[in-house]
């Protein structure tokens, strides 16, 4: 399937569940967890070692030899390492654990990133990405005059132009990689929130009053086509926007509120975890670490099968 295969594919499952009245929408983001194991270093540092690899690739390195293991974490070291100054911060161990745990972003990238680039130089033009999406709408737009005005391509292509205007950091009028994946998946990076919010106000404020009342929030989740009672979670969802939704209690919810909705400011886990790496590390206690540092406590921050049998043994001996 082309490019435009896929768009018309979008724009289909989008009509498709929209056309769906009992289906609830979640449009929340919220952070995924570091790991599903417990976090107890008393016992088992794997927590740790998912947050700070990944799930999958925590398991690849618990295949390893203990050698290979450290050899292999010295070069993630100098990865983190993002000014090459030596030291490991908290921030740079943050973005480290957020970009691992955002992993699966970056292959869904890496997937379709040779069907835009179509001149090959690394780099997305907003030209090749307009072309690859919308140019046989662009040379065909008889074709698209009973399409639903709400998901026509008229009103895609302006809306993704200032996407990726807003992704496009330094103003070349292309995308390098990391700037293509905030414009595919702007709700994982700072710098799109407004425009993920502005979206989602232009998707459900139907009134065109730059706010979203009440029946317009409930509306874009369920649509009472039957005449019948509302389900319960529908007459919840109305206490939680006059609870938690509408905040200064005006009636409806403004960009700010909306922002608190769909990007509420949960805990920050992957902040935590680097503190938590560098305050166990860190043995001259000046707040940062050193490759040294890391690579003497290896085994907090990666597996290896030495590892793994040592946790084998303590479970085994728990049991008896």
């Amino acid at each position: 399937m082309g490019v435009f295969g896929y768009a018309c594919a979008f724009l289909l499952c989008t009509l498709l569940v929209h056309s769906k009245p009992t289906l609830r929408k979640e449009r929340a983001h919220h952070d995924p967890e570091l790991s599903r194991q417990a976090h107890e270093d008393n016992k088992s540092f794997q927590y740790d070692h998912e947050a700070f690899l990944g799930k999958e690739e925590a398991k690849t390195f618990d295949q390893l030899s203990p050698e290979e293991s450290k050899d292999r974490l010295g070069k993630i070291v100098d990865r983190i390492d993002s000014d090459a100054d030596g030291y490991i911060t908290t921030g740079e161990l943050k973005s480290w654990i957020k970009r691992v745990q955002k992993r699966y972003v970056y292959e869904n990238v890496a997937k379709v990133w040779t069907d835009y680039d179509l001149n090959k130089d690394n780099k997305i033009s907003w030209d090749e990405y307009k072309q690859a999406t919308y140019g046989y709408y662009l040379a065909n737009p008889e074709e698209f005059d009973d399409a639903t005005d709400q998901f026509s391509f008229k009103k895609m292509l302006p809306r993704d132009e200032r996407r990726f205007k807003t992704a496009d950091l330094d103003g070349d009028q292309a995308a390098d990689r990391e700037e293509f994946t905030s414009f595919l998946h702007p709700e994982e990076f700072e710098h799109m929130k407004d425009i993920v919010v502005q979206e989602t106000l232009e998707d459900i404020d139907k009134n065109g009053d730059g706010h979203v009342d009440e029946d317009e929030y409930i509306a874009d989740m369920f649509a009472h086509e039957d005449g019948g009672p509302e389900p319960d979670w529908v007459k919840t969802e109305r206490e939680q926007f006059s609870d938690f939704r509408d905040l200064n209690k005006d009636g409806k919810m403004d960009k700010e509120e909306i922002q608190h909705w769909i990007m509420p400011q949960d805990y920050d886990h992957a902040q935590a975890e680097a503190r938590h790496l560098v305050y166990e590390s860190d043995q001259d206690k000046d707040q940062m670490l050193t490759k040294e540092e890391i690579l003497e406590n290896w085994n907090m921050f990666v597996g290896s099968q030495a590892t793994n049998y040592g946790e084998d043994l303590t479970r085994n001996h728990d049991e008896l």
